[in-house]
């Protein structure tokens, strides 16, 4: 019975040309083939068993999916501009790219592949090293759509740029995967706000890798919302290079899925290159979540901080890897990581693993993590001022999480808000 690598093989057969004889995409498949699925043995996913999912087949997703009113009327509730994609292929109808200042260039990776312009398409051609590189090589070889959006120096775009992908139901399993860039060069400014939903109950895979490159002196700030159905697997890659002077700020909400991974590469390549990055991860029902940061300092004068909030409901788990790396010669350089998780049931399971290498002198750099339950003593003071048992753990898990919302702008921060307290319930 074919599994999953062989589905992926039938899916490469079934691009159109000229996608199909692309070298980059025969050779990501070619060492998928080679390498086949990680096992225990592979330290990155000693926390992340793929043996029943590798057994699966999935088929390459088609147009025409229908969505709800309800869907659609969420999607055309954000203003533009907006960028939506359905079972991985761009929608016109829902998607609005008006609205960008001259020097903004907005689009789907579609559109760049019919015109089939190399100088834009030539970060499709990274090749992803290592057997344990399973999802970056089937996105490679697979990938037809994604969000392609690039900032010419010193352009400031004022609203929030919304990307939305949708996953709806359909009679089989099957499967997306979207590749994109987003592009800040000298002194421009953006924000991202990114939508991974469900338009109801599926068991799809889907891969997404983002290239983020930021020059010198520009800013992004990115929220990534994820709220995926129960049933899927989703995994991601973001792969970011920080140039002199410039900011990435981003908050990952990891608050859906079935199987959900996300991996998160920074290299801080230019002095004073900051990086903000803070996550919630909520584990809930049997789901699974899986993060892990790969931060990198080349240069010295480099700054990353990082927070990181878990929570384990049910019968969930949740894996956490924070590794940073400062180089030699990186002097001056500063990382802080700080992963504190909650168990909220018996059954559920956190591991965190912080990883901290220096090889520079004269550096500042701490990293902490803690597995616990709520403090009964402020639940014992809450229950005192008259409050339920349930209504007092809810408040203090709502309390938990939405510290880390203070530094998102306002727009991105009541959108994040939103989504919390909807997760978290009462």
């Amino acid at each position: 019975m074919p599994g999953l690598i062989d589905s992926f093989a039938a899916q490469h057969a079934a691009l159109p040309e000229p996608l199909r004889s692309a070298a980059s995409r025969g050779e990501a498949l070619a060492a998928l083939q080679r390498d086949g699925l990680p096992g225990p043995r592979s330290e990155p996913w000693k926390y992340t068993s793929l043996r029943a999912l590798g057994q699966r087949a999935f088929f390459r997703a088609e147009g025409g999916a229908q969505l709800e009113a309800a869907t659609v009327e969420r999607i055309r509730s954000l203003p533009a501009p907006r960028l939506v994609l359905v079972d991985g292929r761009f929608d016109a109808g829902l998607s609005d790219l008006t609205g960008l200042p001259e020097g903004a260039r907005l689009r789907p990776l579609s559109a760049l592949l019919g015109e089939g312009d190399s100088r834009d398409l030539a970060v499709l051609a990274k090749r992803f090293a290592g057997d344990d590189a399973l999802f970056p090589r089937a996105n490679a070889a697979l990938a037809e759509d994604g969000l392609w959006l690039q900032l010419a120096a010193g352009v400031e775009v004022s609203a929030p740029v919304h990307w939305v992908h949708v996953s709806t139901p359909r009679d089989s399993d099957v499967s997306w995967h979207l590749r994109s860039l987003v592009e800040l060069r000298e002194g421009a400014r953006l924000s991202l706000c990114e939508y991974l939903i469900c338009a109801g109950g599926h068991r799809h895979l889907g891969s997404s890798v983002l290239h983020v490159h930021l020059a010198q002196g520009a800013f992004l700030e990115q929220l990534a919302l994820q709220q995926e159905s129960a049933g899927s697997a989703l995994f991601r890659r973001t792969e970011g290079a920080v140039a002199a002077g410039a900011e990435y700020r981003r908050l990952d909400l990891e608050l859906g899925g079935g199987l959900s991974r996300h991996e998160l590469n920074v290299s801080l390549q230019g002095a004073a290159a900051r990086l903000q990055a803070d996550g919630v991860l909520l584990g809930q029902d049997a789901s699974h979540v899986d993060t892990r940061l790969g931060i990198d300092h080349a240069i010295g004068g480099t700054r990353s901080a990082m927070t990181w909030r878990g929570l384990g409901r049910d019968q969930s788990r949740v894996a956490f890897h924070g590794g940073i790396g400062i180089r030699a010669g990186a002097d001056d350089s500063e990382a802080m990581l700080s992963n504190k998780n909650l168990l909220l049931s018996d059954e559920a399971e956190i591991d965190t693993q912080p990883v901290l290498e220096i090889h520079a002198d004269e550096v500042k750099a701490a990293h902490g993590a803690t597995v616990g339950r709520l403090d009964p003593t402020a639940l014992f003071y809450l229950r005192t001022r008259g409050l339920p048992a349930a209504q007092a753990r809810a408040l203090l898990t709502r309390a938990f999480c939405l510290e880390l919302l203070s530094e998102l702008s306002d727009g991105l921060r009541d959108i994040a808000e939103a989504a919390l307290q909807e997760a978290l319930g009462d």
